[in-house]
């Protein structure tokens, strides 16, 4: 059964993903909703949010960046199922708070699918997604994962900017009624396993860290290999032979 550990992983991912589309959709339909600020908050808001309950799960809140992981073995395969059912339902949770908030409802902004928009998502969420799993493999602290994670995800996203929406993350396409799936879906899949998959395959010598199995992936912490140096026993002194003189 679901232990306090492995609830609260999945608590942490349906509220990261949640915060994320609020953000962008309060900046989106404000008078600031140029894509730099729309980036800058979205960036922010994942420091924030990373630092505060990461710990608990690996602090991903994007369907997209946990199937890179996945991908590269670091996520098994039911905890990436898990967490990316709670993402989902943490964006499209979010559409409701937000439309509630303001007492109106949002039209779909995904448009149709095009070569161009799905390039842009990918090309922003692999940058993302490269930085992302720097600070994975490098075992860096929540604070600092957190800084640079959210660093990654805002450059990311202006860059994406420039021929989409730069949302790059499914469950926030979600919440922003923008799920069309040859875009703002497929597109930052696509460049989070790719980004994900050339760090790994080029930057990282040697991976023994493992899979980071279960709900819950608190830390990555490397484990101490204790070395007993055992001392050869000292050879006993040879008895000296006394021979009875006839």
């Amino acid at each position: 059964m679901f232990g306090r550990r492995k609830v609260a992983a999945l608590v942490a991912e349906f509220i990261g993903a949640g915060l994320l589309t609020v953000m962008i959709l309060s900046v989106q339909h404000s008078g600031i909703g140029y894509p730099l600020f729309v980036a800058a908050a979205v960036g922010l808001a994942f420091m924030l949010i990373s630092f505060t309950v990461g710990e608990a799960s690996g602090g991903y809140f994007n369907p997209a960046i946990t199937i890179g992981q996945w991908f590269v073995g670091k996520v098994s395969t039911v905890t990436a199922i898990a967490y990316v059912g709670a993402e989902l339902l943490g964006g499209w949770g979010a559409y409701y708070v937000y439309t509630y908030l303001v007492n109106n409802h949002l039209g779909p902004i995904g448009g149709h699918f095009t070569a161009r928009i799905l390039a842009a998502e990918a090309v922003g969420a692999g940058i993302f997604a490269f930085v992302f799993a720097a600070t994975v493999y490098k075992g860096l602290s929540r604070a600092v994962t957190a800084s640079f994670a959210g660093l990654g995800l805002m450059i990311g996203s202006v860059a994406a900017s420039s021929g989409a929406l730069g949302l790059l993350n499914p469950a926030v396409a979600l919440g922003a009624r923008a799920w069309v799936w040859g875009t703002y879906v497929l597109g930052p899949v696509l460049g989070a396993v790719v980004g994900t998959l050339l760090y790994r395959v080029i930057f990282v010598e040697s991976d023994d860290s493992g899979m980071l199995g279960g709900l819950s992936m608190a830390s990555f912490s490397t484990t101490r290999e204790v070395v007993t140096i055992q001392s050869s026993p000292k050879p006993k002194a040879a008895k000296k032979s006394t021979k009875k003189k006839k």
